[in-house]
C-alpha cells in the first residue's frame, strides 16, 4: 500500500466531487475524498472522511491520514460555495457571505494546498483548483453575473494561487493548474431551478460531469501547468492547445 499513488478531493459528496473521486479511483489512485456532508461516506472503493476544509484541524487531520494509503500525488481543491450576494445588502450580511464564501473557496484552498505540499515535494504531483469560466473571455451571456460578486472574486483570486504556486513549485515538479467550466449537470446547478429540473435548452446541451473528470485527467497526463483549462457549454471538452504564457490563466 506505501507505494500507491494517492488522490485528494475535497467536497466529493455530490457531484463534480463524486465524479472526480470516482474517475481517479477508476484511474488506480488510492482516493481520499472528503465533504462536510456525510455522503462522502457512501462512495464506492474510496476512502471517505466527513472533514470541514474551512477548519484547520480538520484540514490536518486529512492530510495526516495519507500516509496509511500511500504516496500523495494528486490534489483536487473541488470544495466550493456558493450565494446569491447583491451589491446593495446590508453590512452585517455582506460579512457573512464573505465569511461563507471565502472560507472555503479560498482559505479552504490555502490551508489544504499549504498542507499538501510537502508531501508532494519528493516525487512531484498534480495540484488542481476548481475554478469557473467566468475568469475566462466570455463565449456567451451570464458570464460574472452582477448578484455573485464574491463568488466571482474568489473565483478570480484562485488566479493568483494558480499562477504563483505553478512557478514556485515547478523545480518540484509539481503542477498546478485551474479548470474554468460552464454549466454541467450537478446538483448543484439543478438546485438553482423549481423542483430541482433543468430548463430544456439547457438540459440538451449541458456539460456531464463524466465529461469534466475526463478533462481532469486529460491535464494529470499532460506536462502542462500554469494554466486555466476552459470548458464550454455546446464546445467540445478537451484541455485544447498550450497558449503562450502571457494567456494561460485569463485566456
Amino acid at each position: 500500500m506505501a507505494n500507491k499513488s494517492v488522490a485528494i478531493v475535497s467536497g466529493a459528496a455530490r457531484g463534480l466531487g463524486r465524479s472526480f473521486a470516482q474517475r481517479l479511483s477508476s484511474e488506480g489512485y488510492e482516493v481520499l475524498a472528503f465533504d462536510i456532508d456525510r455522503d462522502v461516506l457512501e462512495i464506492p472503493g474510496v476512502e471517505g472522511l466527513v472533514a470541514d476544509v474551512s477548519k484547520r484541524e480538520d484540514v490536518e487531520t486529512v492530510i495526516g491520514a495519507v500516509n496509511e494509503l500511500g504516496v500523495l500525488k494528486v490534489l483536487v481543491n473541488n470544495a466550493g460555495a456558493w450565494k446569491r450576494t447583491p451589491v446593495d445588502s446590508s453590512w452585517e450580511q455582506a460579512l457573512q457571505d464573505w465569511d461563507y464564501i471565502m472560507d472555503t473557496n479560498l482559505r479552504g484552498v490555502l490551508m489544504l494546498s499549504r498542507a499538501a505540499i510537502p508531501y508532494m515535494k519528493d516525487q512531484g504531483g498534480d495540484i488542481i483548483n476548481i475554478s469557473s469560466y467566468y475568469v475566462l473571455p466570455a463565449r456567451s451571456g451570464g458570464t460574472n453575473p452582477p448578484d455573485t460578486d464574491l463568488y466571482n472574486a474568489s473565483k478570480w483570486a484562485l488566479n493568483g494561487f494558480t499562477d504563483a504556486w505553478a512557478k514556485y513549485l515547478e523545480e518540484y515538479k509539481i503542477k498546478v493548474n485551474g479548470m474554468c467550466m460552464g454549466a454541467v449537470d450537478t446538483p448543484m446547478l439543478r438546485g438553482l431551478y423549481p423542483d430541482e429540473k433543468l430548463p430544456a435548452d439547457m438540459a440538451a446541451v449541458v456539460m456531464s460531469s463524466e465529461q469534466i473528470a475526463q478533462q481532469l485527467m486529460d491535464i494529470v497526463s499532460s506536462e502542462r501547468t500554469g494554466e486555466n483549462f476552459g470548458a464550454w457549454v455546446g464546445e467540445p471538452v478537451s484541455i485544447g492547445e498550450q497558449p503562450p504564457v502571457h494567456r494561460r490563466i485569463t485566456g
